[in-house]
């Protein structure tokens, strides 16, 4: 340990004892009871200081002159903490190294995660894609099928298979309502051909000249929907009127024979036209 002299134990001593520590640039940690008051260092106590470090300084080269060096020991509580800071500091090294390994995994699960983004979006397109084939796969099977029932319904109803056939073999038939019957299978069996709409109106002939007029009327307009413009479509036209006329309905008798006048008079026969001129008088028509 340092010993010093008798002419630094006094207070400028200690002062100076002081400031050979801070120069040194040795720690000491003193514990005080009670806080120091704060130094004025105006330029005498600045002068004195210099004067005891001077003195201090000579001592020293004094004591290392004559074989007894100066030997410092560092405080052990200095120690101690300087051996702590070495274990938070490995501890800091360690805690650096573990948040690059985490940032190294972060980044990795990172592009994983996105690449398992990117095959999940395009195995939803996949799977979308998949799932619209199917469905149209299955709205053919169901078109299919129901034609298949249609096809079957159809032939179960058509006694030719054929919509051609069957109007000619119920017009071949005597019986009012034996034909009227296979009328109403052909229209049944073959619901889109020109041949169920003039099954449509010779049903309707025979209704009206079973005197159901109601009926008749019915069929006659089922063969006029769209306003066909079929050979028979204006005779079927002023049937119509003159049903309508036999069931006290003036007003609608006149929109049909407005409609033939429009539609189909101007190729139409002159008994036709005689026909439609007395409708219109009967309706008395405007």
């Amino acid at each position: 340990m340092l010993k010093l002299p008798s002419a630094l134990r006094s207070k400028n001593a200690l002062v100076t004892a002081l400031g050979v520590v801070l120069i040194a640039g040795t720690t000491t940690v003193v514990a005080q009871n009670a806080p120091m008051e704060p130094v004025q260092w105006d330029k005498r106590r600045l002068e004195q200081l210099d004067r005891n470090v001077r003195r201090l300084e000579r001592a020293v080269t004094q004591r290392n002159a004559a074989g007894q060096p100066v030997i410092i020991e560092p405080d052990p509580e200095v120690v101690a903490l300087q051996g702590r800071f070495g274990i938070i500091d490995r501890r800091v090294d360690d805690m650096e190294a573990t948040v690059q390994r985490v940032n190294g995994d972060l980044e990795r699960l990172t592009f994983q995660l996105d690449e398992a983004t990117r095959d999940n979006a395009a195995l939803s397109t996949r799977v979308r894609d998949a799932e619209g084939r199917i469905r149209v796969l299955e709205e053919a099977a169901a078109a299919a099928r129901a034609a298949a029932r249609e096809a079957a319904e159809r032939a179960a109803a058509s006694p030719t298979g054929d919509a051609a056939g069957d109007l000619a073999a119920a017009r071949a038939m005597t019986d009012p309502g034996q034909s009227a019957a296979a009328l109403e299978r052909l229209v049944v069996a073959w619901p889109s051909t020109p041949q169920a709409r003039e099954a449509e109106w010779r049903l309707g002939d025979i209704q009206r000249a079973g005197d159901d007029h109601p009926a008749s009327i019915q069929s006659y307009a089922r063969a006029l929907r769209d306003w066909p413009r079929e050979p028979w479509a204006g005779e079927v036209t002023l049937k119509l009127a003159r049903g309508l006329l036999a069931t006290d309905n003036p007003r609608g008798a006149c929109a049909a024979v407005d409609e033939f006048d429009r539609r189909y008079e101007t190729s139409a026969s002159q008994a036709l036209r005689t026909i439609a001129r007395q409708v219109r008088e009967q309706a008395e028509c405007g």
